[in-house]
């Protein structure tokens, strides 16, 4: 199946990489949705909304705070290089994920839709004047309008950026090839892009569930090991 997936991508003129929170976690970032994930000890749809942004801002923040300085030890793998040095060669035409740790672009992506935003830049919740990240770890407020401040994430209850959508819906639609790296596809409306397609559709992912009908191709496996097989046939 590795075979047969780079020869898709060696013949595709346009392929769409569609990551989720299954590309983070060789760098050390925790999965909510895995098994062994946050969602054990903490529910994320319970904090990160806009009513807790509202109305408990002490335990968003928290929560953010914690996020950041998790964020603060990771480093790119071997998987996002490699997705990178695809771009680089004209392989890869968009990097569209569900991860807010901006991991894409420090491995060196330079064309990345973050659909839910990124929790790198910080932003006030009222006027939206952007603001630096250490003026959100030292709880301080926006020094326009004196609100709180948040990261430039998308809440639960928040729709998605417009344009980072729209490009990623346009090119899903075009592509060739679209692999769908480590995400389990249970996210509105992100779940519904790989329906979009009509090229190859390719699911990768170390735990493979039930939201995968209609995909040409499903490989089970961590994102930066299978990226890697994938590589060493495209660079033979």
């Amino acid at each position: 199946m590795i075979e047969t997936v780079a020869s898709w991508l060696q013949h595709s003129t346009s392929t769409v990489i569609l990551t989720g929170a299954g590309m983070s976690t060789e760098s050390g970032i925790p999965d909510f949705r895995s098994k062994a994930g946050w969602w054990k000890s903490v529910d994320p749809r319970t904090v990160a909304t806009v009513e807790s942004l509202a109305g408990n801002y002490a335990l968003f923040r928290e929560f953010y705070q914690l996020r950041i300085e998790a964020l603060e030890q990771a480093k790119p793998h071997k998987g996002h290089e490699i997705l990178a040095s695809w771009e680089q060669r004209g392989l890869v035409a968009l990097v569209a994920t569900q991860n807010v740790d901006g991991l894409h672009q420090l491995a060196g992506n330079k064309d990345v839709a973050e659909l839910h935003g990124n929790i790198v830049t910080i932003r006030c919740a009222k006027c939206r004047k952007p603001h630096s990240k250490s003026h959100f770890m030292e709880n301080a407020v926006c020094t326009y309008c004196m609100h709180h401040l948040r990261p430039n994430v998308v809440l639960f209850g928040e729709a998605l950026p417009q344009e980072a959508w729209n490009r990623t819906f346009n090119t899903v639609q075009s592509a060739d090839v679209v692999l769908v790296i480590g995400t389990s596809l249970e996210v509105y409306p992100v779940n519904q892009l790989p329906k979009m397609a009509k090229g190859k559709l390719v699911y990768i992912n170390l735990e493979v569930g039930t939201h995968t009908q209609g995909f040409d191709a499903m490989i089970q496996g961590t994102a930066g090991a299978v990226l890697v097989q994938l590589d060493a046939f495209l660079s033979r």
